[in-house]
């Protein structure tokens, strides 16, 4: 050791202990401090894997408590904690995660859903789909394509940058014609849910800075070549999955046909506050979940846990949820 370091080692020893004998404990916990690790974070939140010849990224957009109570509408809440203790989940809240997706086709880089947006308060738990985007080395100039499945606010908020520009400046928006209909006539939210009404000015807003570049598809609709629209009404009135191809490779992202599947799926009769027709969401539920555990179909989630995909299987009157085997390759 060099002659300078060992004397300043020297009296950063003797400085502790001189204000240990002088009873200055807050000069020890400062020290402490200064040497103490910075807390420790996450790795970024995506995840690859290759479904036939196209590229998918999952993008986590972040995550946010739920209160429980009033959250199913039509069962007692100790049986909701029930389902959730036998997932091993906290059973004083629900942690709702966002997670959306890229495809890129090789011909179109695609985003699914945009997540809750930039967000204005410090340590946001949500919000971080742009961040998230950029630790994948995607660029959001570069989408050509953002599907939407619904105007919910967690899905189209991030359509808009934090000056309320167009967050994607090249990509046409791509949107199901039923929910466009639905938000889009003022003349519809009196007949909406009374927590739903925000809707149709959020909608006004989000997509102004789009305007000319919206398309409409409907059921079985062409999104992009090996991307179709699978009718899922019933969360909103339009409500859209959309049926992923290449080759024999297939997947179905779900969007919010279910919340978390630990407890949606497992009890697919469950009515949550989120749902514009509770009996709808749930008949979409079980037709659409009947198919991709018969048929063996991977399928991704926006509630889903991170990396929010993977296969379900029927068990008794509902489904469980069999996250992808993760691997380090693409």
């Amino acid at each position: 050791m060099h002659e300078p370091v060992r004397r300043r080692a020297a009296f950063a020893g003797l400085s502790a202990a001189t204000a240990a004998a002088l009873g200055m404990p807050g000069l020890i916990g400062r020290a402490a401090r200064a040497q103490a690790p910075a807390a420790p974070a996450q790795a970024p939140g995506f995840h690859r894997f290759r479904l036939g010849g196209f590229t998918v990224t999952m993008v986590h957009d972040g995550a946010r408590p739920q209160p429980l109570d009033g959250f199913v509408q039509n069962a007692p809440i100790e049986e909701v904690r029930q389902v959730l203790a036998e997932s091993f989940l906290p059973t004083d809240r629900l942690r709702i995660p966002f997670t959306a997706l890229v495809v890129d086709t090789g011909r179109n880089l695609v985003l699914m859903d945009t997540g809750n947006g930039p967000q204005q308060q410090q340590d946001a738990t949500v919000g971080l789909l742009q961040r998230n985007l950029s630790a994948a080395g995607i660029d959001p100039a570069r989408v050509d394509t953002v599907l939407i499945s619904h105007f919910h606010g967690d899905h189209i908020n991030g359509l808009l940058d934090a000056q309320g520009g167009r967050a994607f400046p090249e990509a046409e928006i791509v949107v199901p014609e039923a929910e466009w209909r639905w938000w889009t006539d003022a003349g519809n939210e009196g007949r909406s849910p009374e927590r739903q009404r925000p809707t149709f000015a959020n909608t006004a807003r989000r997509f102004a800075p789009y305007q000319g570049r919206v398309r409409q598809i409907g059921d079985g609709a062409e999104a992009v070549p090996g991307i179709r629209a699978v009718a899922a009404h019933g969360h909103t009135p339009g409500h859209t999955a959309f049926h992923v191809a290449d080759g024999g490779a297939e997947m179905i992202y779900v969007a919010d046909t279910t919340n978390r599947p630990e407890l949606l799926a497992r009890r697919p009769g469950f009515h949550i506050v989120f749902d514009f027709d509770p009996a709808a969401a749930e008949a979409t539920r079980r037709r659409l979940y009947d198919r991709i555990a018969t048929d063996r179909i991977r399928l991704a989630g926006f509630h889903f846990p991170f990396p929010a995909h993977g296969y379900l299987a029927k068990e008794g009157d509902g489904y469980r949820f069999v996250p992808a085997d993760w691997s380090e390759a693409v």
